[in-house]
């Protein structure tokens, strides 16, 4: 593995799969718009990790969600789809430089525009596996489609706010 994975975000995934269990399961926006804020955890992992490890990750955060959802597999199915995408969706949209090796996901060193894209396109993905998982049936696939939009911008809302508060604003230097 070429990038650490350490303490920082172990505690990462007790602080998005709690916030997820505790706060975000009541935070509904006109019964359409969820947020999925455990997702975070895989989006903002270090962008050299170990693509099994990546694998496993996506299914312990989406375990641990089904869990305490009791979902049956709903959200471990669609964060190891997740997990799969993201070094594809990585490549796709890799700067002109390259990334640098310690690199993790971060608005303030990528920029905006690419934050989005990489945010919105996985989140879209995401929460499509969810609901369509979810609902089984394509019956109601305009309201499940409502719900995969609204959901996407809500969480993708959120996870541009706490890029802003709570990841530094510069790379972090090696020693």
């Amino acid at each position: 593995m070429n990038s650490k994975f350490g303490i920082g975000n172990i505690f990462q995934f007790v602080v998005f799969v709690a916030l997820q269990i505790l706060l975000m399961d009541n935070l509904v926006i006109f019964g359409v718009g969820f947020c999925f804020i455990y997702v975070g955890f895989l989006l903002f992992l270090p962008i050299q990790l170990n693509r099994v490890f990546l694998l496993f990750l996506g299914f312990a955060v989406g375990f641990a969600v089904d869990v305490f959802y009791d979902t049956m597999g709903i959200h471990a199915a669609a964060s190891v789809l997740l997990a799969f995408l993201r070094p594809l969706v990585l490549n796709l949209l890799t700067p002109r430089d390259g990334y640098d090796t310690g690199d993790s996901v971060n608005i303030h060193v990528m920029g905006v525009r690419w934050f989005m894209a990489y945010t919105f396109l996985l989140l879209l993905v995401h929460h499509t596996a969810v609901f369509f998982l979810e609902t089984v049936s394509f019956a109601e696939a305009g309201h499940t489609l409502l719900k995969v939009l609204v959901s996407t911008l809500f969480t993708g809302v959120v996870m541009v706010i706490l890029q802003l508060l709570f990841f530094p604003s510069k790379r972090a230097t090696r020693v």
